[in-house]
């Protein structure tokens, strides 16, 4: 069986000995929104294809922190428009790199996957922060997360579909180019967090 019965994930697996356990490249013919069907196991999240993962992030992509930023109205609420938009990215990437697609998106979810990150602790009226190791599983949950939220940011209002946008941002974060939004974003939680060690 091949993704989106096209590309074959045969031999292609994660460089980075942390996210091993955590990326799942199993293939599907159409990957699609969960439902929930893993929510009752823990860490269940890496049973799901990588590719149904960012397609989950692409459903609410405005959505930054407890506000919506950006409106997310037009990726919300159809899971087969949010299938074909992944589809096509997929396909604009095979033809700008002229690679397997699957590979590519898996480097970029690697070169994205932040090592460590800031947290906040109450110390008696003061609060500090500290520097923590980032988990393996919440590493690739903000890669897919910047990705999606990096291309959305990018289509609104451009000429560029949001196919060509998350294809973009894909094939940017894949070389490592501050043209990602989600390199840029790694770059400066890993900052804060050296300057909180």
């Amino acid at each position: 069986m091949k993704m989106f019965d096209r590309w074959d994930v045969e031999g292609i697996e994660p460089e980075d000995p942390g996210l091993k356990d955590q990326i799942n490249l199993e293939p599907m013919l159409a990957p699609k929104k969960s439902h929930g069907r893993h929510a009752g196991d823990r860490f269940s999240k890496n049973e799901v294809n990588l590719v149904e993962r960012l397609m989950n992030h692409l459903m609410g992509p405005g959505h930054r922190g407890k506000k919506h930023k950006i409106g997310s109205g037009r990726c919300g609420g159809n899971s087969q428009k949010i299938w074909k938009i992944m589809k096509e990215a997929l396909m604009i990437i095979e033809d700008k790199q002229d690679k397997n697609p699957m590979e590519v998106l898996l480097r970029a979810v690697e070169n994205t996957a932040l090592v460590e990150e800031v947290s906040s602790y109450q110390v008696g009226s003061i609060i500090k922060r500290k520097a923590v190791i980032t988990s393996p599983q919440r590493r690739v949950d903000l890669s897919l997360r910047h990705i999606a939220q990096g291309a959305y940011s990018n289509s609104v209002g451009s000429k560029k579909s949001m196919a060509e946008c998350l294809a973009d941002e894909i094939l940017a974060a894949y070389n490592d180019e501050k043209e990602s939004y989600a390199v840029r974003v790694k770059e400066r939680l890993e900052r804060e967090a050296k300057g909180a060690r």
